[in-house]
């Protein structure tokens, strides 16, 4: 892992990264907090967005297939839960600009300048992930639903119902977000690209781990659905990466310094790690 000389000039110490990292979670608390009272409001057509699933299914079937609200508090609970769901979607450029301001202090004016880049690229990937798990949805309500036996009553909990469908959507946001913070996390000079393709079967293994964790049914194709997105977004992350240490390496050459790694043209990283140098015995 390489950092950049402003970044090891500006590096701070750890009770100073702490408080920054409680500012910008406290930050992050209010934005959300915000958000929820705001999303407070839209309760009423996105709860009916949400359950159209179901009623897809039960017109579908002919049978009854309806939202159960369990308890007297429960419609209260669901509420919140949903409020709050629509705080961290519609927040989404707020804590991840604060995400981004975490990790690059004492960095120069120039690569603060990239958290524009940053929110502009993952912002729309999160919303896109999630509308993708909101478009693949009603096909998992049904898939699932299925399995109940013929001329049968399907009363689904509502909690349960609404907190799978927004683990799934979110799951999915965050998913696509992650291959952003690669890209931002090597265009601040803290990861090359040859780094994260060292680490491709972690990678896979993880974002297949991620997915059945996130997506909670006994189904392999949900999992599957949801983990390979990822996995094209971390390779592709890595072109990304990989050019732009291309261009770094290049500017740095026609400089006459050395590259990244701390390798002259010519000079293979390996062999300077203690290997033999190209061209000796």
């Amino acid at each position: 892992m390489t950092r950049t000389p402003a970044a090891d000039g500006g590096r701070m110490p750890l009770r100073a990264h702490l408080r920054e990292l409680r500012r910008r979670l406290t930050l992050i608390a209010v934005g959300l907090v915000v958000g929820t009272v705001v999303g407070w409001f839209f309760y009423d057509p996105v709860f009916q967005l949400l359950q159209r699933p179901i009623l897809d299914v039960a017109a579908r079937r002919g049978d009854t297939v309806s939202l159960n609200f369990q308890g007297v508090a429960t419609a209260f609970d669901v509420q919140i839960k949903v409020s709050l769901f629509l705080g961290v979607l519609g927040t989404s450029p707020w804590w991840m600009y604060q995400l981004w301001a975490f990790i690059t202090p004492g960095l120069t004016r120039r690569e603060r300048g990239y958290a524009v880049g940053f929110i502009a690229a993952g912002v729309p990937l999160f919303l896109a992930g999630a509308a993708l798990a909101f478009w693949a949805l009603p096909n998992a309500v049904r898939l699932l639903t299925d399995f109940a036996p013929a001329e049968t009553t399907n009363w689904v909990d509502a909690q349960l119902y609404l907190s799978f469908v927004m683990r799934i959507v979110l799951a999915f946001g965050v998913g696509f977000l992650l291959p952003v913070v690669m890209v931002a996390l090597n265009f601040a000079g803290l990861v090359r690209a040859r780094a994260w393709l060292a680490g491709w079967r972690w990678a896979v293994v993880i974002a297949f781990t991620f997915a059945a964790v996130a997506t909670p049914t006994p189904d392999a194709i949900s999992m599957i659905v949801v983990a390979i997105p990822i996995c094209v977004l971390f390779f592709v992350a890595i072109g990304v990466c990989h050019l732009h240490d291309r261009r770094l390496d290049r500017r740095l050459v026609a400089q006459g310094l050395p590259r990244l790694d701390g390798t002259m043209p010519g000079e293979d990283a390996d062999a300077r790690g203690g290997g033999a140098a190209p061209g000796t015995a």
